[in-house]
Protein backbone atom coordinates (compact mmCIF):
# COMPACT_ATOMS: atom_id res chain seq x y z
CA UNK A 1 0.00 0.00 0.00
CA UNK A 2 1.18 3.70 -0.44
CA UNK A 3 1.01 5.94 2.75
CA UNK A 4 2.10 9.82 3.45
CA UNK A 5 5.29 9.82 5.11
CA UNK A 6 7.82 12.64 6.46
CA UNK A 7 11.20 11.46 4.97
CA UNK A 8 14.82 13.36 5.52
CA UNK A 9 17.24 13.12 3.12
CA UNK A 10 20.29 14.38 4.80
CA UNK A 11 21.96 16.55 6.79
CA UNK A 12 20.92 19.86 7.31
CA UNK A 13 17.84 19.32 4.51
CA UNK A 14 14.04 19.94 5.70
CA UNK A 15 11.53 17.05 6.19
CA UNK A 16 9.90 15.86 3.20
CA UNK A 17 6.42 14.81 3.07
CA UNK A 18 6.19 12.13 0.19
CA UNK A 19 4.61 9.07 -0.24
CA UNK A 20 6.26 5.48 0.75
CA UNK A 21 5.39 2.04 -0.46
CA UNK A 22 4.64 -0.62 2.47
CA UNK A 23 4.33 -4.23 1.98
CA UNK A 24 1.85 -6.19 3.52
CA UNK A 25 2.92 -7.16 7.60
CA UNK A 26 4.84 -11.22 7.71
CA UNK A 27 5.35 -12.85 10.26
CA UNK A 28 5.63 -11.22 13.88
CA UNK A 29 4.38 -8.25 12.52
CA UNK A 30 1.40 -5.38 12.23
CA UNK A 31 0.43 -2.42 10.21
CA UNK A 32 -0.91 0.35 12.47
CA UNK A 33 -3.18 3.45 11.47
CA UNK A 34 -1.47 6.15 13.35
CA UNK A 35 -2.92 8.96 15.02
CA UNK A 36 -0.55 10.96 16.69
CA UNK A 37 3.03 10.76 16.65
CA UNK A 38 5.35 13.31 19.51
CA UNK A 39 8.13 15.55 18.14
CA UNK A 40 11.43 14.44 20.12
CA UNK A 41 14.34 16.27 19.72
CA UNK A 42 15.79 12.91 19.43
CA UNK A 43 14.24 12.88 16.07
CA UNK A 44 16.14 16.68 15.17
CA UNK A 45 20.14 15.18 15.79
CA UNK A 46 19.99 13.17 12.47
CA UNK A 47 18.90 16.48 11.05
CA UNK A 48 21.44 18.42 12.66
CA UNK A 49 24.01 15.55 11.77
CA UNK A 50 25.41 15.90 15.80
CA UNK A 51 24.39 11.83 15.50
CA UNK A 52 26.23 10.58 12.49
CA UNK A 53 29.38 9.02 12.98
CA UNK A 54 32.22 10.29 11.04
CA UNK A 55 33.43 7.42 8.65
CA UNK A 56 36.17 6.33 11.40
CA UNK A 57 33.57 5.57 13.99
CA UNK A 58 31.68 3.90 11.13
CA UNK A 59 34.42 1.33 9.92
CA UNK A 60 34.48 0.87 13.62
CA UNK A 61 31.08 -0.37 13.99
CA UNK A 62 31.51 -2.48 10.93
CA UNK A 63 34.41 -3.93 12.52
CA UNK A 64 32.64 -4.65 15.99
CA UNK A 65 30.25 -7.02 13.81
CA UNK A 66 27.59 -4.20 13.58
CA UNK A 67 25.25 -3.03 10.20
CA UNK A 68 27.06 -0.43 8.02
CA UNK A 69 25.05 2.49 9.04
CA UNK A 70 23.10 4.35 6.51
CA UNK A 71 20.59 7.05 8.02
CA UNK A 72 19.31 8.64 5.18
CA UNK A 73 16.87 8.85 3.13
CA UNK A 74 14.75 8.01 6.95
CA UNK A 75 11.19 8.50 7.63
CA UNK A 76 11.25 9.89 11.11
CA UNK A 77 9.73 9.64 14.17
CA UNK A 78 9.63 7.53 17.04
CA UNK A 79 6.93 8.41 19.35
CA UNK A 80 2.89 7.60 18.67
CA UNK A 81 0.37 5.97 19.32
CA UNK A 82 -2.47 4.09 16.77
CA UNK A 83 -5.42 1.54 15.94
CA UNK A 84 -4.20 -2.11 14.14
CA UNK A 85 -5.29 -2.46 10.95
CA UNK A 86 -3.91 -5.85 9.87
CA UNK A 87 -1.71 -8.41 11.39
CA UNK A 88 0.40 -11.21 10.55
CA UNK A 89 0.97 -15.21 11.15
CA UNK A 90 1.94 -15.95 14.45
CA UNK A 91 0.90 -12.58 15.88
CA UNK A 92 -1.46 -14.14 18.84
CA UNK A 93 -1.35 -11.28 21.57
CA UNK A 94 -2.87 -8.51 18.98
CA UNK A 95 -5.93 -8.41 16.82
CA UNK A 96 -7.42 -5.76 14.71
CA UNK A 97 -9.03 -2.98 15.96
CA UNK A 98 -6.31 -2.75 19.31
CA UNK A 99 -5.43 0.77 20.45
CA UNK A 100 -1.57 0.47 20.62
CA UNK A 101 1.40 2.76 21.75
CA UNK A 102 4.84 2.52 20.11
CA UNK A 103 7.85 1.50 21.73
CA UNK A 104 10.83 2.23 19.73
CA UNK A 105 12.78 -0.91 21.60
CA UNK A 106 11.30 -3.70 20.13
CA UNK A 107 12.71 -6.45 22.98
CA UNK A 108 13.07 -9.52 21.91
CA UNK A 109 12.13 -11.12 25.37
CA UNK A 110 14.84 -13.63 24.77
CA UNK A 111 18.75 -12.02 25.07
CA UNK A 112 20.94 -11.54 27.68
CA UNK A 113 19.10 -7.89 28.61
CA UNK A 114 15.63 -9.27 28.24
CA UNK A 115 16.30 -12.09 30.27
CA UNK A 116 17.47 -10.07 33.35
CA UNK A 117 14.84 -7.49 33.13
CA UNK A 118 16.94 -4.91 30.87
CA UNK A 119 14.58 -4.77 27.59
CA UNK A 120 15.75 -1.38 27.01
CA UNK A 121 19.10 -2.63 25.94
CA UNK A 122 17.86 -5.20 24.01
CA UNK A 123 20.22 -6.71 21.36
CA UNK A 124 17.86 -5.69 18.67
CA UNK A 125 19.18 -2.05 19.73
CA UNK A 126 21.63 -2.90 17.06
CA UNK A 127 19.24 -3.08 14.16
CA UNK A 128 17.76 -0.19 14.75
CA UNK A 129 18.90 1.69 11.84
CA UNK A 130 18.86 -0.98 9.40
CA UNK A 131 16.49 -0.77 6.24
CA UNK A 132 15.88 -4.41 7.48
CA UNK A 133 13.05 -5.33 9.87
CA UNK A 134 13.91 -6.71 13.32
CA UNK A 135 11.86 -9.87 12.42
CA UNK A 136 13.18 -11.25 9.27
CA UNK A 137 16.02 -9.16 8.04
CA UNK A 138 14.11 -8.25 4.77
CA UNK A 139 12.47 -4.34 3.94
CA UNK A 140 9.41 -3.74 4.14
CA UNK A 141 9.19 0.14 3.27
CA UNK A 142 10.20 1.58 -0.22
CA UNK A 143 10.97 5.22 -1.17
CA UNK A 144 11.12 5.05 -5.13
CA UNK A 145 11.39 1.59 -5.02
CA UNK A 146 14.71 1.94 -2.72
CA UNK A 147 14.53 0.36 0.77
CA UNK A 148 13.95 3.44 2.91
CA UNK A 149 14.78 3.16 6.77
CA UNK A 150 12.32 4.19 9.15
CA UNK A 151 13.66 5.90 12.53
CA UNK A 152 14.33 3.22 15.19
CA UNK A 153 12.10 0.40 13.19
CA UNK A 154 9.27 2.08 13.92
CA UNK A 155 9.26 5.95 11.70
CA UNK A 156 6.14 6.89 13.28
CA UNK A 157 5.49 10.17 11.05
CA UNK A 158 3.83 8.17 8.58
CA UNK A 159 -0.31 7.77 8.32
CA UNK A 160 0.48 4.12 8.51
CA UNK A 161 3.18 1.75 9.66
CA UNK A 162 4.69 -1.64 9.16
CA UNK A 163 6.59 -2.54 12.52
CA UNK A 164 7.34 -5.82 14.68
CA UNK A 165 4.53 -6.91 17.19
CA UNK A 166 7.54 -6.34 19.57
CA UNK A 167 7.39 -2.76 18.69
CA UNK A 168 4.41 -1.98 20.17
CA UNK A 169 1.82 -1.89 23.48
CA UNK A 170 -1.47 -2.93 23.75
CA UNK A 171 -3.65 -0.74 25.81
CA UNK A 172 -7.18 -0.03 27.14
CA UNK A 173 -9.18 1.49 24.00
CA UNK A 174 -10.86 3.95 26.37
CA UNK A 175 -7.79 5.50 27.07
CA UNK A 176 -6.99 8.62 24.51
CA UNK A 177 -4.64 7.74 22.11
CA UNK A 178 -2.50 11.37 23.20
CA UNK A 179 -1.85 9.94 26.39
CA UNK A 180 -0.68 6.49 24.46
CA UNK A 181 1.88 8.57 22.66
CA UNK A 182 3.08 10.17 25.71
CA UNK A 183 4.26 7.46 27.39
CA UNK A 184 5.66 6.26 24.37
CA UNK A 185 8.85 8.19 24.82
CA UNK A 186 9.31 11.23 26.43
CA UNK A 187 7.08 10.51 29.71
CA UNK A 188 8.57 7.62 30.53
CA UNK A 189 12.24 8.30 29.75
CA UNK A 190 11.55 11.26 32.23
CA UNK A 191 9.85 9.59 35.02
CA UNK A 192 12.02 6.70 34.77
CA UNK A 193 14.98 8.78 34.75
CA UNK A 194 14.44 10.36 37.70
CA UNK A 195 12.16 7.68 39.82
CA UNK A 196 14.21 4.88 38.68
CA UNK A 197 17.99 5.90 37.88
CA UNK A 198 18.28 8.85 40.20
CA UNK A 199 16.76 6.91 42.86
CA UNK A 200 14.83 10.36 44.19
CA UNK A 201 13.35 9.60 47.48
CA UNK A 202 11.57 11.62 50.23
CA UNK A 203 13.00 14.82 51.07
CA UNK A 204 15.67 15.08 48.31
CA UNK A 205 16.93 17.99 46.37
CA UNK A 206 16.73 17.39 42.58
CA UNK A 207 17.63 19.54 39.90
CA UNK A 208 16.62 19.09 36.32
CA UNK A 209 18.00 20.72 33.15
CA UNK A 210 16.00 20.79 30.71
CA UNK A 211 12.34 21.07 31.13
CA UNK A 212 11.20 20.12 27.48
CA UNK A 213 9.35 16.80 26.46
CA UNK A 214 11.28 14.59 28.44
CA UNK A 215 12.63 16.64 31.37
CA UNK A 216 9.14 18.33 32.68
CA UNK A 217 8.30 14.19 33.59
CA UNK A 218 11.04 14.44 35.35
CA UNK A 219 10.14 16.96 37.13
CA UNK A 220 6.82 15.24 37.04
CA UNK A 221 8.36 11.80 38.56
CA UNK A 222 10.62 13.77 41.38
CA UNK A 223 7.63 15.71 42.26
CA UNK A 224 5.63 12.56 43.19
CA UNK A 225 8.61 10.34 44.77
CA UNK A 226 8.47 12.87 47.24
CA UNK A 227 11.10 15.26 46.24
CA UNK A 228 11.71 18.21 48.93
CA UNK A 229 13.27 20.96 46.17
CA UNK A 230 12.54 20.15 42.98
CA UNK A 231 14.43 22.76 40.78
CA UNK A 232 13.43 22.92 36.98
CA UNK A 233 16.32 24.57 34.85
CA UNK A 234 15.61 25.76 31.53
CA UNK A 235 16.50 29.46 29.60
CA UNK A 236 12.28 29.96 28.43
CA UNK A 237 9.94 31.08 31.15
CA UNK A 238 7.28 29.22 29.28
CA UNK A 239 9.36 26.21 30.56
CA UNK A 240 9.86 27.41 33.87
CA UNK A 241 6.40 28.35 34.66
CA UNK A 242 5.20 24.96 33.23
CA UNK A 243 7.63 23.17 34.99
CA UNK A 244 6.04 24.97 38.74
CA UNK A 245 3.00 22.96 37.54
CA UNK A 246 4.29 19.56 37.01
CA UNK A 247 5.77 19.88 40.78
CA UNK A 248 8.96 22.19 40.40
CA UNK A 249 9.48 24.14 43.79
CA UNK A 250 11.85 26.59 41.98
CA UNK A 251 13.34 27.67 38.64
CA UNK A 252 16.17 28.84 37.39
CA UNK A 253 17.07 30.08 33.73
CA UNK A 254 20.77 29.08 33.72
CA UNK A 255 22.68 25.96 35.70
CA UNK A 256 25.21 28.70 36.93
CA UNK A 257 22.24 30.53 38.37
CA UNK A 258 20.95 26.70 39.69
CA UNK A 259 24.24 26.29 41.37
CA UNK A 260 24.02 29.80 43.63
CA UNK A 261 20.38 28.53 44.37
CA UNK A 262 20.72 24.62 45.30
CA UNK A 263 24.03 25.64 47.20
CA UNK A 264 21.27 28.05 49.31
CA UNK A 265 18.59 25.82 49.42
CA UNK A 266 20.75 22.86 50.76
CA UNK A 267 23.12 25.01 53.51
CA UNK A 268 26.40 23.72 50.96
CA UNK A 269 25.35 20.35 51.07
CA UNK A 270 24.34 20.37 47.71
CA UNK A 271 21.76 18.17 45.53
CA UNK A 272 21.06 14.62 45.84
CA UNK A 273 20.82 14.17 41.91
CA UNK A 274 21.14 16.04 38.81
CA UNK A 275 19.26 15.11 35.82
CA UNK A 276 20.62 16.48 32.26
CA UNK A 277 17.56 17.09 29.61
CA UNK A 278 18.50 19.64 27.29
CA UNK A 279 17.84 19.79 23.93
CA UNK A 280 21.36 19.15 23.29
CA UNK A 281 23.92 18.08 26.20
CA UNK A 282 26.57 19.76 25.42
CA UNK A 283 30.23 17.98 27.53
CA UNK A 284 31.27 21.21 28.84
CA UNK A 285 27.52 21.08 30.94
CA UNK A 286 28.46 17.94 32.85
CA UNK A 287 31.12 20.08 35.09
CA UNK A 288 28.85 22.51 36.24
CA UNK A 289 26.29 19.19 37.19
CA UNK A 290 28.96 17.87 38.71
CA UNK A 291 29.57 20.69 41.30
CA UNK A 292 25.68 20.99 42.08
CA UNK A 293 25.40 17.46 43.61
CA UNK A 294 26.57 16.36 46.96
CA UNK A 295 29.34 13.73 48.07
CA UNK A 296 27.71 10.51 47.11
CA UNK A 297 24.74 12.37 44.82
CA UNK A 298 24.01 11.02 41.37
CA UNK A 299 23.85 12.60 38.35
CA UNK A 300 21.65 11.67 35.44
CA UNK A 301 22.40 12.45 31.80
CA UNK A 302 19.42 11.63 29.90
CA UNK A 303 19.80 14.18 26.57
CA UNK A 304 21.77 13.07 23.55
CA UNK A 305 25.68 14.61 23.02
CA UNK A 306 26.90 14.80 19.76
CA UNK A 307 29.15 12.50 18.70
CA UNK A 308 32.04 14.49 18.24
CA UNK A 309 32.01 15.57 21.73
CA UNK A 310 34.06 12.63 23.64
CA UNK A 311 35.78 14.40 26.07
CA UNK A 312 34.19 14.63 29.34
CA UNK A 313 35.34 17.86 31.40
CA UNK A 314 35.02 16.31 35.12
CA UNK A 315 37.51 16.78 37.64
CA UNK A 316 37.86 12.38 38.77
CA UNK A 317 39.43 13.56 42.03
CA UNK A 318 35.90 14.93 42.66
CA UNK A 319 34.18 11.98 41.51
CA UNK A 320 36.14 9.40 43.36
CA UNK A 321 36.84 11.58 46.45
CA UNK A 322 32.85 12.39 47.24
CA UNK A 323 32.25 9.30 45.66
CA UNK A 324 29.55 10.71 42.98
CA UNK A 325 28.34 8.44 40.34
CA UNK A 326 27.25 9.28 36.81
CA UNK A 327 24.82 7.14 35.71
CA UNK A 328 23.58 6.78 31.93
CA UNK A 329 20.21 5.95 30.79
CA UNK A 330 17.91 4.69 28.21
CA UNK A 331 14.65 5.11 28.30
CA UNK A 332 14.29 5.85 32.27
CA UNK A 333 15.59 2.24 32.44
CA UNK A 334 12.30 0.92 31.92
CA UNK A 335 10.71 -1.82 30.51
CA UNK A 336 8.03 -0.67 28.25
CA UNK A 337 5.60 -3.52 28.44
CA UNK A 338 5.47 -2.99 31.77
CA UNK A 339 6.10 0.52 32.36
CA UNK A 340 3.34 2.03 30.04
CA UNK A 341 0.68 0.07 31.12
CA UNK A 342 1.62 1.37 34.64
CA UNK A 343 1.99 5.21 33.87
CA UNK A 344 -1.11 5.33 31.85
CA UNK A 345 -2.88 3.18 35.49
CA UNK A 346 -1.23 6.39 37.06
CA UNK A 347 -3.02 8.52 34.29
CA UNK A 348 -6.42 7.12 34.79
CA UNK A 349 -6.03 7.99 38.74
CA UNK A 350 -5.41 11.21 38.20
CA UNK A 351 -1.50 10.84 39.83
CA UNK A 352 -0.12 11.24 36.46
CA UNK A 353 -0.37 14.70 34.07
CA UNK A 354 -0.76 14.14 30.74
CA UNK A 355 -3.52 16.04 28.90
CA UNK A 356 -1.20 19.20 29.05
CA UNK A 357 1.92 18.38 28.14
CA UNK A 358 0.90 18.70 24.42
CA UNK A 359 1.30 22.47 23.68
CA UNK A 360 0.74 22.37 20.22
CA UNK A 361 -0.75 19.88 17.63
CA UNK A 362 -0.16 20.07 13.60
CA UNK A 363 -0.45 18.85 10.52
CA UNK A 364 1.59 15.87 8.77
CA UNK A 365 2.22 19.03 6.02
CA UNK A 366 3.73 21.57 8.83
CA UNK A 367 6.26 19.11 10.34
CA UNK A 368 8.79 21.59 9.59
CA UNK A 369 6.82 24.30 11.45
CA UNK A 370 6.56 21.97 14.56
CA UNK A 371 10.57 21.20 14.78
CA UNK A 372 11.17 25.33 14.50
CA UNK A 373 8.99 25.59 16.97
CA UNK A 374 10.69 22.58 19.04
CA UNK A 375 14.04 24.38 18.30
CA UNK A 376 12.44 27.58 19.63
CA UNK A 377 11.31 26.48 22.81
CA UNK A 378 7.61 27.08 22.10
CA UNK A 379 6.75 23.61 23.28
CA UNK A 380 6.88 20.90 26.20
CA UNK A 381 5.67 18.76 23.34
CA UNK A 382 4.41 19.19 19.95
CA UNK A 383 2.67 16.57 18.42
CA UNK A 384 1.03 15.29 14.57
CA UNK A 385 -2.08 14.12 14.55
CA UNK A 386 -3.07 12.50 11.41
Amino acid sequence: MRTRAAVITGVGKDWEVTDVELDPPRAGEVRVKMSIAGICHSDDHYASGDQIPSAEIAAQMVRAGLPEPRYFPMIGGHEGAGIVEEIGPGVRDLTVGDHVAVSFIPSCGRCRWCATGQSYICDRGAQLFSTNMVTDGTPRRYLDREPVIAMMQVGTFSEHVVVAADSVIKIDADLPLTAASLVSCGVTTGYGAAVNRASVGPGDTVVVIGVGGVGINAVQGAALAGAQHVVAVDPAAFKRESAERFGATHTAESAQKALRLVRDLTHGVMADSVILAPGVLHVELMTTAMAMIRKGGICVPVAITPLAETSVPISMADLVGSVKEIRGTLYGNLNPRASMPALLAMYRSGKLRLDDLITTTYRLDDINDAFADMRAGKNLRGAITF
